[in-house]
């Protein structure tokens, strides 16, 4: 898969979309913004201290505010990790990647959003 490939698959943009139309777009922009400052709240707790007892539910949490906003392969990983974690597999979860895949997927969605509204 090339670089393009790649970066179509991280962000689900007929979703993008959907949620554009849903909020109107003079209330777009503030919901993204309102998104981005959540899931990076979480994203900072994971990076600086993880609390592995509350993994199952931070993850549940970043997934479905990523569907939200259409940031699926972040999504994809952050069910993957909380099916790990409340499988008892916590200490396995792969944040470096899930914090990886948000950064990659916010920079894709910034980067990209205005060709696509």
């Amino acid at each position: 898969m090339g670089q393009r490939e790649r970066r179509c698959a991280m962000i689900h943009w007929p979703r993008v979309t959907q949620l554009r139309e849903e909020v109107g777009a003079e209330d777009f922009e503030e919901v993204v913004d309102l998104f981005l400052e959540e899931v990076e709240e979480v994203i900072t707790r994971l990076r600086q201290a993880p609390d592995r007892s509350l993994l199952e539910k931070d993850l549940h949490f970043l997934k479905g505010s990523a569907l939200s906003l259409g940031f699926q392969s972040f999504s994809a990983l952050c069910q993957d990790g909380e099916r790990q974690s409340a499988a008892g597999h916590a200490d396995t979860v792969d944040l470096d990647a899930i914090i990886n895949s948000f950064e990659a997927s916010k920079s894709v969605f910034q980067s990209e959003l205005p060709g696509h509204i």
